[in-house]
């Protein structure tokens, strides 16, 4: 999201939701190796299938869904989305990919392998992010719910309610599906909520403090954490940020502590 906030409301945001990581396990990381990324890319949503990413950039007038080469971080194939339209997250269900905007309760589908806009589609409020299971697709919108929809129709058909410890957590970012859990990002936070779909409940936080040292970067306050994508065959995890320079391919590491 491009959403500036005084720092005294990031700080209450932060200690509303520092309760509930207290007595989860945590995960710290371990970088196996990194890739390039493109920095012009406000990245809202990311995905690895049959040995590429797609990625789903933000921002007014220039929101993009784009297939990127791992390696090298070229840009294969780019559709331009709308301008009146804040690109959010994608995710891909059979032939098509499905992409939504931020406020404007629209959504796209795709033809995956040639980008085209099919059609469009609506809900109600913010969408933020996107991933699916063998069955459904799950969406959040920054709230601590997170929305089941129908992958063919569109329509919500439940929602679940993510706690930790019983504290709901908000501003789940973007998502993905990692071996039967919702991996989250926690907007504005360096951590990524492991959540078990059935219950909703958080089972493990991934700590990527020291990843990448964003206040490098033009806008720290805006280009934070944000990108999973998951390598089912290989096993491989991967993650990125706004306008980061590099992608990073992560293993998880159990630690002690908060």
């Amino acid at each position: 999201m491009s959403r500036w906030f005084h720092r005294s409301l990031v700080l209450i945001l932060l200690a509303s939701v520092a309760p509930a990581w207290a007595a989860i396990p945590v995960y710290g990381f371990k970088v196996v190796h990194t890739y390039p990324h493109d920095t012009a890319a406000y990245t809202e949503g990311l995905f690895f299938k049959d040995g590429q990413l797609y990625e789903s950039t933000g921002q007014l007038g220039i929101s993009t869904v784009r297939k990127v080469d791992l390696e090298s971080g070229e840009v294969l194939q780019r559709q331009r989305v709308p301008k009146q339209y804040f690109g959010e997250g994608i995710v891909d269900w059979k032939d098509r990919m499905i992409q939504l905007t931020w406020q404007s309760q629209t959504g796209f589908v795709y033809d995956l392998a040639s980008l085209t806009p099919k059609k469009t589609f609506s809900y109600p409020g913010e969408g933020w992010a996107l991933t699916r299971d063998d069955h459904q697709l799950y969406m959040s919108d920054g709230s601590a719910e997170l929305r089941v929809l129908d992958p063919e129709t569109l329509a919500e058909i439940r929602r679940i309610k993510v706690t930790a410890d019983g504290v709901p957590v908000t501003n789940l970012n973007e998502l993905e599906w990692v071996d039967g859990e919702i991996y989250a990002n926690v907007w504005l936070t360096s951590r990524i909520a492991r959540i078990n779909p059935t219950s909703g409940h958080v089972v493990g936080w991934i700590d990527l403090t020291g990843l990448f040292d964003n206040s490098q970067l033009p806008n720290p306050v805006d280009d934070v954490l944000n990108g999973i994508a998951w390598d089912a065959a290989h096993k491989r995890l991967f993650v990125t940020g706004k306008c980061w320079p590099q992608l990073f391919e992560v293993t998880l590491v159990p630690r002690t502590g908060k």
